[in-house]
């Protein structure tokens, strides 16, 4: 039987690999396109993101996961879940794993926040993001936390694209972490 990662590296290989000339969200070309979207909101696939990722950190120590809008808010949910399924709040002072969303940009209308969920000031907080090609749109996400009054202890994304994302979001001083290459899921 294989492990909730072999498992995941799997899925991603058959349902979000797809083949063929695509532009990337960088602008750059690529000769296929990872949709991690065909995973995160996957009823199997999803079921394994939060234990792979939160295994992943386990050394890290946060309190809040979440990311820029669309790509990381089921990765994050999925971590949420995934944490409360392993007694996340029993060994956290009985504190749950909480989610936030990062907006584009600041509403305008209501309570008019970039950040949606509990408050993340002063707390630690992990950033999440599906796939990263040049760490642009979780580069987004850690600069509005930091501005929200967030520390952001890290980065960790399901799959990079071997493409830079890591040392921009490295050189921001952020540690950064994946599951996958693409050396992983059959496309280096």
């Amino acid at each position: 039987m294989s492990t909730d990662r072999e498992r995941l590296a799997d899925l991603v290989k058959a349902k979000a690999v797809v083949h063929g000339k695509v532009t990337l969200s960088s602008g750059k070309e690529a000769d296929h396109y990872v949709d991690l979207r065909r995973i995160s909101l996957d009823g199997e696939a999803s079921a394994l993101v939060g234990p792979v990722l939160l295994d992943l950190v386990s050394d890290w120590d946060f309190a809040a996961v979440g990311g820029l809008t669309m790509g990381a808010d089921p990765v994050a949910l999925a971590m949420v879940h995934a944490a409360n399924a392993r007694g996340w709040a029993q060994a956290h002072d009985g504190a749950a794993l909480d989610a936030f969303v990062v907006r584009k940009a600041e509403k305008t209308h209501g309570l008019q926040r970039r950040i949606e969920g509990p408050d993340v000031a002063g707390r630690r907080v992990l950033a999440v993001e599906d796939t990263s090609t040049t760490g642009g749109s979780v580069l987004t996400a850690v600069e509005a936390l930091r501005e929200a009054g967030a520390e952001v202890v890290g980065v960790v994304v399901i799959v990079d694209r071997d493409t830079g994302a890591k040392e921009e979001v490295e050189a921001r001083g952020v540690p950064y972490r994946y599951a996958y290459g693409l050396a992983d899921i059959g496309l280096a």
